[in-house]
């Protein structure tokens, strides 16, 4: 199930309803979307089901033991996806980090990377998605809940390659560039639209960020 930043009058709308239906169920005098010919593709706004998402991403979680690992298992599963679904998917994870651009998720990264770049900043906030949905949202109510994640034998929480996965499925299974079917004029939930943020925490007063994550910083804050 795909849902997103479109309406009735979106291409992919009308194109989506051909295969599965208004109902989102699939036409009987239709063919397969997984027989969908990728030539026929046009951009998308559309995100996958949020639910479908996470599905995803436990099963990897539940099969991996590195973040090697979990990024090949997310690869095979999101080739089970159509086009438009693996579109949506990299959508979906776009959204998630736009959802944690904001002032809190950065001091934690911070404290728990020892600094946090820009770039840094973008590869820890992709490193929680990866974590799975209770994780994630657990975190958004109180940063100081990744406490739990905590791993002597992580040098940084990071994860920059799981921003990519979506786009690696989409060129084996299509051999096409997923960026080139973004509809980039109907999806405005990603980097090029972050907010700007009003820092309550500043680096050289660590009482600041103490504030924020007390249980994170006398954990981890070494300086």
């Amino acid at each position: 199930m795909l849902i997103g930043c479109s309406d009735s009058n979106n291409p992919d709308s009308k194109l989506f309803e051909k295969y599965l239906g208004k109902d989102g169920k699939q036409n009987e005098n239709q063919p397969s979307v997984f027989n969908f010919d990728t030539t026929q593709l046009k951009k998308s706004a559309l995100m996958l089901d949020e639910k479908r998402y996470w599905s995803i991403v436990k099963k990897s979680l539940k099969n991996a033991s590195s973040q090697e690992t979990q990024k090949r298992i997310l690869i095979q599963e999101i080739e089970k996806l159509t086009p438009m679904e693996m579109i949506g998917f990299s959508l979906r994870t776009d959204k998630l980090l736009y959802d944690t651009y904001n002032s809190v998720t950065w001091c934690t990264g911070y404290i728990m990377n020892g600094g946090c770049s820009d770039d840094g900043f973008d590869y820890f906030r992709n490193w929680i998605i990866s974590r799975g949905e209770e994780r994630y949202h657990n975190a958004k109510k109180n940063p100081d809940n990744w406490i739990s994640e905590v791993n002597q034998e992580m040098e940084y929480y990071e994860y920059e390659s799981f921003w990519n996965v979506a786009l690696a499925a989409f060129k084996n299974k299509t051999g096409k560039v997923l960026y080139n079917y973004i509809d980039d004029e109907n999806f405005k939930t990603k980097e090029e639209f972050y907010p700007s943020i009003e820092f309550t925490w500043w680096e050289n007063k660590a009482e600041s960020m103490k504030k924020i994550c007390p249980k994170l910083y006398k954990k981890h804050w070494n300086k």
